[in-house]
């Protein structure tokens, strides 16, 4: 593992910080009527963690199991959030 390896991982999760937390705003705008929200959204919001979380979990299990390294088992955790996050994103800023 290099510096490299560690800032690419650091560098991925400020993304999806950033991603997560413009997902957050645009939802907060939506709940309080600011932008239009589509039917069902915030019990779309709710339902789509514990598959999310449990994508994650997983992806890093087989991770650690495989036997990679640190920033290797953290990429594959970080990847599935990160997808979810960037398609809610796109599909919010409509």
């Amino acid at each position: 593992m290099t510096p490299f390896t560690l800032m690419s991982l650091w560098a991925n999760a400020a993304a999806l910080l950033t991603e997560s937390h413009t997902v957050i705003s645009l939802r907060l705008m939506a709940i309080s009527g600011l932008i239009p929200q589509s039917p069902g959204e915030n019990e779309r919001m709710v339902a789509e963690k514990l598959p999310a979380l449990t994508k994650s979990h997983a992806a890093a299990g087989q991770a650690l199991m495989a036997g990679q390294r640190f920033d290797q088992v953290m990429e594959a955790a970080l990847a599935p959030l990160s997808s979810k996050v960037r398609a809610n994103r796109k599909r919010l800023m409509k």
